[in-house]
């Protein structure tokens, strides 16, 4: 049992996705287990805040921003409102040439401070762990395009067994054909000696 949880808690740390909207609950069972979660930063469409290392975003004009209070957002997710740093608590008395400064309330941001989130948005995606997990999930994906191809996807069988045989004999397919490729590429490798 003890060996079972820890293959299931290795695959919960190390997850590597791809989705075009990026679920954040793969993010908080990530953070909850003590890992990262291994998906291409996707903005949809709103601008790149900067940030500082725990997550507080920067002004327009690069100072640290006021955090205000928390509040449940309307998507159900804990969010932070933070403001003006030039502002908030108190006016310093500095100037900016920020629209919303110039109607008299400054800058305002609702983040989303939810664990997850704030790891999607502060993850380093330039760490070599990051792109080896990326890496990895690359590769299944390729795989299982190639399993796709072979008929993996809507076999003509009508038992498990057969399913069964007829996914090892394409899995047994697709690493020939790695090895093979393999083999290739340290062929012209000696030859270039």
């Amino acid at each position: 049992m003890r060996h079972a949880f820890s293959s299931f808690s290795i695959a919960i740390i190390l997850i590597g996705l791809s989705f075009s909207h990026e679920p954040l609950p793969t993010y908080e069972r990530a953070v909850r287990h003590g890992g990262i979660a291994a998906v291409p930063l996707n903005q949809h469409g709103h601008p790149i805040y900067q940030r500082d290392r725990d997550g507080v975003p920067m002004c327009p004009k690069g100072l640290r921003m006021y955090p205000t209070y928390r509040f449940q957002h309307t998507y159900g997710y804990q969010a932070q409102r933070f403001r003006c740093p030039l502002l908030h608590p108190q006016s310093t008395g500095e100037t900016c040439d920020h629209p919303q400064f110039l109607k008299g309330k400054g800058c305002v941001k609702d983040v989303n401070w939810e664990t997850g989130a704030l790891m999607r948005v502060s993850l380093d995606r330039t760490s070599p762990l990051y792109k080896a997990i990326y890496t990895q999930r690359t590769s299944c994906e390729r795989i299982n395009s190639q399993a796709k191809e072979l008929g993996i996807e809507r076999p003509n069988c009508r038992n498990r067994c057969s399913i069964a045989n007829l996914n090892t004999l394409i899995y047994l397919m697709i690493n020939v054909r790695a090895l093979n490729r393999a083999k290739s590429i340290n062929r012209g490798l000696l030859q270039m000696n």
